[in-house]
């Protein structure tokens, strides 16, 4: 006994710690860093691993779902290609070609033929050019090109008789277009090779299927083929095609691993955490990425949390060791004496405490700690509380005109990003209304700006007072004012248009001045396929409005409309 104390008492003075309260102050912090490391270490380890699991239960559903959704759209093109090939159109006017016939005798199945394809191509979305050809490959009539304008096709010759072919993707120069060719061979009844009818597929179908489920941002989505190029993905890449590549060697083990969460660089060099699954009935693969740094953003804040919090426990632990220190030799003195007695079977042990005495002292010190890290937890959280309240202040301020009181342009162009997404999502339909109050520049050099302002105030009322609670209505800048009418078709937002403007009329600005808007009117999807072409066409209805003398509504023209439009403009009329 006295061997190891005499040793461990070297051992602590070559260290230096020759006083009890660096010995004290040393093996508290030991004895606090220690399990609070460990902790800290397998919390980190534990955290890891559960993000890790849920990274690849993420990335594996999202590889899954979309595979299974990419299967699906190519058994429909399949099935599509099966039907078309199989159409009394075709055989017939294939089996006339293929008859020999010659000058008119042949240009009319011919003709019936190219415009058989031409009516099939509007239909179908998912097809850049449909091709019939012959056995040897001559295309006869596409969907695209002019009769006798086309050009033997070497990839439609070999098609199988019992199942469509589906070729590789390639960069058609004449379409300025990725797409994906099919080939399916054109048969008689009994069974006699006629022909062969091709398509080119864009990738449409698959932006819309990999951006359904790639929703949250710092998710991707990728068709990937075993050479690396990426055929089309959610990123937001600025290279021609075929330029996006991952390495070979990356590309290889994704395919050779399916499933498995892999951290590599994409084709932007940036450290990514991805898995692939591979598409069933063709040779790519649906890959789901996620940031690396983004992934793991949480369990970094929390390392750095938990060091910064054993860091602070350290030094608080290493002031009240040296503390302790200062005051432990009396109340360690009856402590011992206490221990010997205890030690003796004497368990009727009272040790004194005062409230002045070392130990009292030292638990005065504890409880003033105790009651200032309380303190400061509760002030943290009132401040904590004030910032998000101011946050919340100002991000209300950002969205608001301050002047009107409605939306701001900002806030417009995300509100209808958002509904142009619920309406190709559910089908429903929705209408702009372009306003321009008449005359406004008129009424501010009359009445001056203030009276301007208080005019475009009580306009935004009536605005407010006539929409519903599921539109909006926003100031898109100047005197011009935008309605979103949510759910609703071209008639009814008329027909609403047409009341606003009765409802402008009938209120008297300064002096009882008779106050006027002009109003034009768009619809999706009647007069156009995204955002800006419908703010476009309601824009185009508020200048016809403007020029056929103002106080009046107006609707867009559809594309037969705005060509007569356009000549009688031309014409003088």
């Amino acid at each position: 006994m006295f061997f190891w104390e005499r040793a461990i008492t070297g051992f602590l003075d070559g260290l230096g710690l020759r006083s009890l309260k660096s010995r004290i102050i040393v093996f508290a912090l030991f004895a606090t860093l220690l399990p609070s490391i460990t902790m800290g270490w397998i919390s980190y380890r534990n955290n890891r691993r559960a993000v890790d699991e849920k990274i690849a239960q993420e990335l594996n559903s999202l590889t899954s779902h979309a595979s299974r959704e990419m299967e699906l759209w190519l058994q429909e093109r399949q099935y599509e290609m099966r039907v078309l090939s199989s159409s009394y159109e075709v055989s017939e006017n294939l089996a006339a070609l293929s008859g020999g016939g010659s000058g008119s005798a042949e240009m009319k199945p011919l003709r019936r033929l190219q415009e058989y394809l031409g009516s099939v191509g509007e239909k179908f979305d998912d097809y850049e050019e449909l091709i019939v050809a012959d056995a040897a490959g001559n295309v006869l009539a596409s969907s695209r090109t002019p009769a006798g304008e086309q050009a033997k096709a070497d990839w439609l010759a070999g098609a199988p008789s019992d199942g469509t072919r589906i070729g590789n993707v390639f960069w058609d120069r004449a379409l300025d277009a990725a797409v994906m060719v099919m080939a399916q061979s054109v048969t008689t009844p009994g069974g006699e090779r006629l022909g062969t009818m091709g398509a080119k597929l864009n990738f449409s179908g698959i932006d819309g299927i990999l951006g359904n489920y790639a929703g949250d941002p710092s998710h991707e989505l990728s068709i990937l083929t075993r050479g690396g190029e990426i055929l089309i993905s959610t990123r937001a890449l600025d290279v021609p095609f075929k330029s996006a590549k991952l390495l070979p060697g990356t590309a290889k083990r994704l395919f050779e691993r399916m499933d498995v969460v892999m951290t590599y660089e994409d084709v932007l060099g940036v450290e990514v955490l991805g898995a692939l699954r591979t598409v069933p009935g063709s040779d790519w693969g649906v890959v789901a990425e996620k940031d690396r740094a983004m992934a793991y953003a949480a369990i970094k804040d929390l390392r750095d949390t938990t060091l910064a919090v054993i860091g602070a426990v350290a030094l608080l632990i290493a002031l009240a060791a040296y503390l302790l220190g200062l005051t432990i030799v009396r109340p360690l003195s009856r402590l011992t004496r206490g221990a010997t007695r205890i030690a003796g079977g004497d368990l009727e042990v009272s040790l004194p405490h005062y409230g002045r005495s070392e130990l009292g002292y030292l638990t005065k010190v504890f409880n003033e700690m105790v009651e200032r890290l309380r303190a400061f937890r509760d002030e943290n959280a009132a401040i904590n509380r004030a910032l998000r309240e101011r946050n919340d202040e100002l991000r209300a301020q950002t969205m608001i005109d301050s002047l009107t009181g409605l939306y701001n342009r900002a806030t417009l162009s995300e509100l209808l990003a958002k509904e142009m997404a619920r309406s190709l999502r559910h089908g429903h339909p929705f209408s702009i209304l372009m306003i321009d109050i008449d005359y406004f520049k008129r009424f501010n050099d009359t009445h001056g700006h203030p009276a301007g302002d208080e005019l475009l105030r009580g306009i935004a009322g009536i605005f407010r007072s006539l929409v519903r609670s599921c539109d909006m209505a926003a100031r898109y800048g100047g005197e011009e004012f935008l309605i979103l009418l949510t759910q609703t078709g071209s008639a009814e937002a008329l027909y609403f248009a047409e009341k606003v403007r009765r409802k402008v009329a009938e209120t008297r600005a300064l002096n009882g001045t008779t106050v006027t808007v002009s109003i034009g009117v768009a619809a999706f999807p009647e007069n156009g396929a995204d955002v800006d072409s419908i703010i476009h066409q309601a824009d185009a209805a508020l200048y016809r409005c403007k020029r056929g003398g103002r106080n009046r509504v107006l609707g867009a023209l559809n594309t037969r409309e705005e060509e007569e439009a356009g000549l009688a403009e031309e014409a003088g009329v």
